[in-house]
């Protein structure tokens, strides 16, 4: 129907545009009246008339006075019209929507056009990072290792022959943009005693849109336009792999779930099969972002098992962007017992081939008592940021508070997402030639100037 459709009743519009209509008709007559145009002479005649009956004189102040209320009058109301016409089509098109229209057009514009970010990695720490990731910028991807074997997605995994859904679920939850009611649908886990007890509701959704849709890939695509999702969720392979773990002593061990088990020092990671290749999509992203970050999140069985996909490892030391190694705030038993920052640094680099990273973001804030106590528990300690040690690799190391306020010590998304645009404007304005503490040493001394 066109532009006639506008006219049909319901729409909830018509009015608030006949009203802009009216507003914009009693502005024009205020200008006429304000500026004495001559087609206008039958209401100057009638104002000079009335000013001759109150005053007994002519004048044409009377005329101005009436303009000027008639044009003030106009622009409030064409103001008043344009709100309405706005806040009617908004809630016709997101009536759920509560944020306002700044905030809507934010999100719709000026997060479309931020930096290309790409996270490597999996696991809770992924996620975390994600859940920041959003509210800098909607050309976010996460390539997620699809090593899982453990719960709910390693028996999806064995029983249906799909890729373990359990991380892709948590990276599409944090980048969803309806976050706390989606979280706990598709967070919720299955009770009591029947088949699906154990599951998550999350990964048998993700398993149901991949088999519908003919694919992994297709199914993470539409589940995203389901979620709203702020970015694109992407497994590193499409090939069921295993992990396995070569140790100090000589042993190997095999699966993701049984490495931490073993407790013992990690010598090297391996996959079967070697050769899986990287899906095309992963590759893209990691050679088109601006930014490329690696972890948080366990260093062995999240962060370097992508690093083993030979296409990803190929393309991560290919790629251009400013590449960020978020390193872990605690250690994790059977992991990385007695690793700093350094260690972690160091075997992300061993397990490329080649040293690779731009920045290392280490946590500098202190771990209270009443934490720690919880922690020692387990064998869990502070990882230590080793700047010095780091810095000799020709890494530049930011250290920064991290921790969040919570009683488990993990990074807080939103001071993360800021050390990271802080880093994504200092680089736009100055490149990589000026160091990042010289950058905030300079900002500091700015605001001392201005106070003083």
């Amino acid at each position: 129907m066109g532009w006639i459709s506008w006219l049909c009743p319901g729409i909830n519009l018509k009015r608030w545009l006949l009203l802009f209509a009216g507003g914009v008709l009693c502005c024009a007559i205020g200008l006429a009246l304000f500026f004495n145009y001559q087609f206008m002479g039958f209401v100057e005649e009638m104002l000079f008339r009335m000013s001759y009956l109150t005053t007994g004189k002519y004048s044409n102040t009377v005329s101005m006075l009436t303009g000027f209320i008639s044009l003030c009058a106009g622009l409030f109301i064409m103001y008043y019209a344009t709100r309405k016409i706005i806040r009617s089509v908004v809630e016709a098109v997101m009536p759920d929507n509560n944020a306002s229209l700044m905030e809507i057009i934010f999100t719709q514009r000026k997060l479309t056009r931020g930096p290309a970010i790409t996270v490597v990695g999996g696991g809770t720490g992924l996620s975390t990072l994600l859940r920041g990731m959003k509210y800098i910028t909607n050309n976010c991807t996460a390539v997620v290792t699809v090593g899982d074997d453990g719960g709910s997605s390693g028996r999806l995994r064995k029983e249906m022959g799909i890729l373990p859904p359990g991380d892709l679920r948590n990276c599409l939850v944090a980048l969803a943009d309806r976050e706390p009611l989606m979280e706990r649908i598709m967070q919720y886990r299955f009770k009591g005693d029947s088949p699906l007890a154990g599951h998550s509701f999350g990964n048998l959704f993700i398993a149901a849109m991949a088999e519908a849709e003919g694919g992994m890939e297709a199914g993470l695509a539409a589940t995203s336009q389901i979620l709203n999702v702020r970015g694109k969720v992407v497994p590193s392979t499409l090939r069921d792999i295993r992990l396995k773990a070569e140790m100090t002593d000589g042993s190997i061990i095999n699966g993701e779930s049984e490495i931490p088990k073993a407790h013992k020092r990690i010598r090297t990671m391996a996959m079967e099969p070697a050769d899986a290749p990287a899906t095309a999509s992963a590759v893209q992203a990691i050679l088109n972002a601006d930014i490329l970050i690696f972890g948080p999140g366990s260093l062995y069985t999240s962060v370097i098992p992508n690093l083993l996909v030979t296409g990803i490892r190929d393309a991560v030391i290919k790629s251009e962007a400013v590449k960020i190694y978020i390193c872990n705030v605690m250690t994790q038993p059977g992991e990385t017992d007695g690793y700093g920052a350094f260690e972690h640094v160091q075997a992300l680099i061993q397990q490329a081939g080649t040293q690779f990273l731009d920045y290392v973001i280490v946590n500098d804030q202190r771990v209270t008592a009443a934490q720690l106590a919880q922690y020692n528990e387990k064998g869990s300690m502070p990882v230590t940021p080793d700047i010095k040690k780091i810095e000799r690799l020709g890494i530049q190391v930011i250290p920064t508070r991290l921790i969040s306020n919570k009683d488990l010590v993990r990074h807080n998304p939103q001071k993360l997402a800021q050390v990271i645009i802080s880093l994504v404007y200092r680089l736009r304005l100055f490149g990589k030639g000026i160091q990042f503490f010289d950058y905030f040493f300079m900002r500091q001394s700015m605001r001392e100037l201005k106070k003083k």
